[in-house]
């Protein structure tokens, strides 16, 4: 229950922080590629269970609407089906979250009834830096809650 609490923390927090880009309303939150890590590495269901939890701490705070709540649990979603279908190697892991954006965007297009082309180039920066960043943040996580095989190891 603990590791959901701080999981849900995380996520919560990391949307919270938006990284500039070049071209305004392209700003990206860095969110995404911690989700592709903690569904990495802490598995599907701790992740979509922390997620779910940070959508409703979002809108009881006010800080999310429907809207956002919908584009983050496609996005989760399709993360997470990504990385069942591709496995956990470098490629899949890099993917995930701008296929997750991809789709999310496409379904927001289809629900606000806006052009899709231009939800996804302002996505383009964040899905770049989502590639670039999950597998490091993998990396860093696997540090700090390592592998059930390890765990068990230095408790014998």
């Amino acid at each position: 229950m603990t590791e959901i609490a701080l999981l849900t923390g995380l996520i919560t927090l990391s949307g919270a922080f938006k990284i500039p880009s070049l071209f305004p309303g392209t700003e990206f939150q860095l969110s995404a590629p911690i989700a592709v890590a903690i569904c990495v590495v802490f598995g599907f269901k701790k992740y979509i269970i922390a997620g779910v939890l940070s959508s409703l701490i979002g809108l009881m705070l006010g800080t999310q609407n429907v809207f956002n709540v919908a584009v983050a649990f496609v996005f989760r979603l399709v993360v997470g089906a990504v990385l069942a279908l591709g496995g956990r190697n470098f490629w899949t892991i890099a993917i995930a979250g701008p296929i997750g954006t991809t789709i999310a965007r496409l379904s927001l297009s289809l629900i606000i009834g806006k052009a899709a082309t231009a939800l996804l180039i302002a996505a383009v920066p964040g899905m770049i830096f989502t590639a670039i960043c999950a597998m490091p943040l993998v990396k860093l996580l696997e540090r700090v809650y390592p592998s059930k095989e390890k765990r068990t190891a230095h408790v014998i």
